[in-house]
């Protein structure tokens, strides 16, 4: 399928939409028309273009009624019924097309009421309850919309030439048309346990969901953090009105005679008038706080509950509790918000100064968070059934793609691969011809994929007969590299394997790590007076001195474990059952070189001087085995300074 024909239908399908849209507005007809060209073109095309088609005019309409928006549903939904009927024939006779008309308006006319209702009430159980009230009372417009839709759909089709109803039906296909055996082959998934469709459903649905619910949680969490910064603001300006109205001469006055103080039924009448500018302000009250508790200055009535008297003595509020030392001090406090026997509520204390900077009493004002509550549930109601719509439109966008794109392309050549036969010569040039018939033409890796299986089903037929001098071929090749390896890994002078084995045992035991599974202790031994010997008997003599000392080595810990890493570095590696005999070893050696240096019969290059160090592998301590290393190169280090301390010569 080109770019160019998707646009095109859905394009016509759009002009339709808002064709006949435009038309029912401007007539004043009791109708929207608003889905005969999504009905038709799903119709004609099938789910993506349909579905597109819907989501698209929801889309435009909304820039004008953005309520148009939350019924994208609603023709994302009408577009999959239409594409199912159509694919059962249901467009192909008159008859068919009208039977079509009421069980497309019962489909469409309950969805778009119940996302109406739900909107309004933001409550799944009531939209239900609401739902045949008013479904009867739009009963009649919405089988007139739906039947016109039909009808002209119908129509439609009857004027669109077979080739071109074919093609339409083939839209999205990135290849050649199948034939039936293979359209049922590779429909066939009992051999599957998790089919690459199913795997990638869930991953596109999943992913649909994800990002919907991702963006639909934070813009709740932005929402309601918003409206209770503005209840915050809002609540902050009533309790400085409050604040405004109160004598700071006379709190103590207050406190002590109530309402017998001059001027307390004044400032009581007052912020009864506070209290009354907002519904949701559920009590207003004015403390003095001591070390004792809260005396009441001023604390208004409520409908559910009687203030206290002024005088009284409050204990503090569990809620507040956190902050006395704060309200001891007269400083500000943050807005609290409970939720208990009182109602959800954000109280506010607001100090009230003296010219001095004293803080003499708070203003407290309880405001409902109920309306909050109301708000959310609108608004997610609202989320919902937006973020509904565009998780089919997703989900259905990726399954389209993944269908004609991986799912389709990949069975196909599959099923070319698993009928494949070989034996004959003719047949395999039908399998060839086969292969080359798919046509697939994604222009992704896919696409790479086809042209390198087409090539390899070239080639094969010519493989097939240089088979056997290509096996002899091989095994003359495995020779040469096991050879060449053992070649790369040993060193010249001495015959043991040399540093390039030794990083690929090193490689090995970190693995050993990894699994879990390690047991090794490394050897560290730098041999002593090299540079000595070079220097006074020539490094003829440094090199006997060299093999000599390797020799040594490989004699007492085994020559399978040992390594030349430098000039005159060994390495001995020790695993498995004979990690508790290293520390053995390691003397056995010092015994032997002690012996070799104490013989007056030797000369200087046919003796032995060494450092060493040993470290075994600790899983608390170790990550790799170069750790265990650096400990057993540092203890060598420690024995070198150590040897070159008793040296007398």
């Amino acid at each position: 399928m080109s770019v160019k024909k998707f646009l095109i239908i859905c394009g016509a399908g759009l002009i339709l939409n808002l064709a006949f849209s435009f038309a029912a507005k401007a007539l004043n007809l009791p109708v929207f028309l608003d889905t005969t060209g999504t009905i038709f073109i799903a119709a004609l095309g099938g789910y993506m273009p349909g579905i597109a088609v819907g989501f698209c005019t929801n889309l435009i309409k909304a820039f004008v009624d953005p309520v148009q928006m939350y019924f994208s549903t609603v023709s994302i939904m009408v577009a999959i019924f239409t594409t199912f009927l159509a694919r059962k024939g249901f467009f192909s006779t008159l008859k068919k097309a009208i039977m079509i008309i009421p069980a497309m308006t019962i489909f469409a006319g309950i969805l778009s009421l119940f996302i109406e209702n739900f909107l309004n009430t933001a409550s799944f159980l009531q939209s239900f309850k609401d739902l045949h009230l008013s479904f009867f009372s739009n009963f009649g417009s919405e089988l007139l919309d739906k039947a016109f839709a039909v009808m002209i759909t119908f129509a439609l089709l009857q004027k669109v030439p077979p080739p071109i109803k074919k093609s339409f039906r083939l839209l999205g296909q990135q290849q050649a048309p199948l034939s039936e055996e293979m359209q049922q082959a590779i429909q066939e998934k009992s051999y599957l346990k998790l089919s690459l469709r199913t795997k990638l459903m869930l991953i596109l649905m999943l992913s649909a969901f994800f990002v919907s619910f991702s963006i639909a949680a934070i813009s709740c969490l932005l929402f309601r953090d918003a409206t209770i910064s503005d209840r915050i603001k809002a609540v902050d300006g009533i309790a400085a009105v409050a604040l405004n109205e109160i004598n700071p001469r006379g709190i103590d006055d207050y406190i002590r005679l109530g309402h017998d103080a001059e001027g307390y039924a004044e400032t009581e009448a007052k912020l009864y008038g506070v209290k009354n500018t907002s519904v949701n302000i559920k009590y207003l009250y004015v403390y003095k706080f001591t070390e004792a508790g809260a005396q009441v200055v001023f604390d208004l009535n409520s409908a559910d509950l009687e203030g206290d008297k002024p005088g009284t003595l409050l204990p503090f509020d569990p809620a507040i509790m956190s902050y006395k030392d704060d309200l001891l001090a007269g400083r500000p406090i943050p807005p609290i918000i409970s939720n208990d026997s009182y109602g959800y509520l954000m109280t506010l204390y607001k100090p009230l100064y003296d010219a001095q900077g004293k803080c003499l009493c708070y203003a407290a004002v309880d405001f409902s968070m109920e309306t909050l509550t109301e708000y959310m549930r609108t608004f997610v109601a609202h989320l919902l059934v937006l973020f509904a719509g565009c998780f089919v439109f997703i989900f259905v966008i990726g399954l389209w793609l993944v269908e004609n794109h991986i799912i389709v392309p990949v069975n196909t050549m599959a099923y070319c691969a698993k009928t494949a036969t070989y034996e004959d010569p003719q047949e395999r040039n039908k399998n060839v011809e086969l292969v080359k018939s798919l046509k697939i033409k994604t222009g992704d890796e896919i696409e790479n994929l086809y042209s390198a299986f087409v090539r390899s089903a070239e080639n094969l037929v010519k493989y097939l007969e240089h088979l056997q001098l290509a096996k002899i071929q091989v095994e003359n090749m495995k020779v040469k590299v096991y050879a060449m390896d053992e070649l790369a890994n040993t060193d010249s002078l001495t015959g043991i394997r040399n540093k390039t084995a030794y990083a690929t045992q090193i490689a090995k035991l970190d693995q050993m790590i990894e699994d879990g599974n390690a047991e090794f202790c490394i050897v560290m031994i730098d041999v002593n007076f090299l540079k000595k010997v070079n220097d006074t008997y020539g490094h003829e003599r440094g090199n006997e001195y060299l093999i000599n000392a390797c020799r040594l080595v490989c004699s007492v810990f085994g020559e399978d474990h040992v390594y030349r890493i430098g000039g005159d570095e060994f390495v001995v590696i020790v695993s498995g059952d004979k990690v508790s005999l290293c520390r053995y070893f390691v003397k056995q050696f010092q015994m032997e070189m002690k012996r070799k240096n104490t013989n007056a019969l030797l000369e200087p290059w046919e003796k032995v001087s060494a450092a060493v160090g040993v470290a075994f592998y600790d899983p608390a301590v170790d990550k790799d085995a170069d750790a265990v290393f650096k400990r057993a190169d540092k203890q060598m280090y420690e024995n070198k300074i150590a040897m070159k301390a008793q040296r007398t010569d």
